[in-house]
């Protein structure tokens, strides 16, 4: 069994969701000891964003690339790939300006790919991909959440749960750490609250 931990966040050590999506891996780790991870730091090693140029090749396999388009055709297909053998995986999601970070877009851009992840039936999409299981790790400074004055301005949460939904998983867990830059009570809270989320997660 694999777990793939996606980190997006671009603050390094200071960063919330990192803090987040390793305690979701950790409590992982000790109730299925045997589990390979993979990890995938987005913010230390970025994806490059998609351009044209990949996009034309990836519809013609077969011939010959330029070398920097053939590297991040490869690269695409490694990072889809992890995405395809992992039973869970867990994302840490960084929330800036209201929604996810760019290098967490990239990544999601390389894995929602027509005849891997999902496909279309009678002009309907159908999701490929729904067994795995997906946590996501969430840290917001503000408070977004369902009932709040900014609840409208939230898209990241909504738009991975989108995503994802797309490909057929429907289901994700979100742990949720928000109103970080509130203050020092509210902050605390947050964190207080999201932990014992991790702790009651499911083997």
């Amino acid at each position: 069994m694999t777990i793939l931990h996606i980190d997006s966040s671009i603050l390094g050590d200071h960063s919330v969701s990192r803090k987040l999506s390793a305690g979701i891996v950790a409590r992982l780790r000790a109730v299925r000891p045997g589990e390979r991870i993979v990890h995938r730091d987005l913010g230390a090693a970025p994806v490059p964003h998609l351009s044209g140029a990949t996009l034309a090749a990836a519809r013609s396999p077969a011939a010959e690339h330029a070398p920097e388009v053939a590297a991040d055709l490869a690269l695409g297909g490694e990072v889809l790939q992890e995405f395809l053998e992992a039973d869970t995986v867990v994302i840490g999601v960084a929330f800036y300006n209201f929604s996810v970070s760019s290098q967490l877009k990239a990544w999601i851009d390389r894995i929602l790919v027509a005849g891997q992840t999902f496909r279309y039936a009678d002009g309907r999409p159908v999701g490929l991909v729904g067994g795995k299981r997906v946590i996501l790790a969430v840290a917001r400074g503000g408070v977004y959440g369902a009932g709040a004055p900014a609840a409208a301005f939230e898209h990241g949460e909504s738009y991975l749960r989108a995503a994802l939904g797309f490909i057929g998983i429907t289901e994700p867990e979100v742990v949720v750490a928000e109103g970080l830059a509130v203050g020092a009570e509210q902050r605390a809270a947050a964190m207080d609250a999201a932990e014992l989320r991790i702790a009651a997660l499911a083997a």
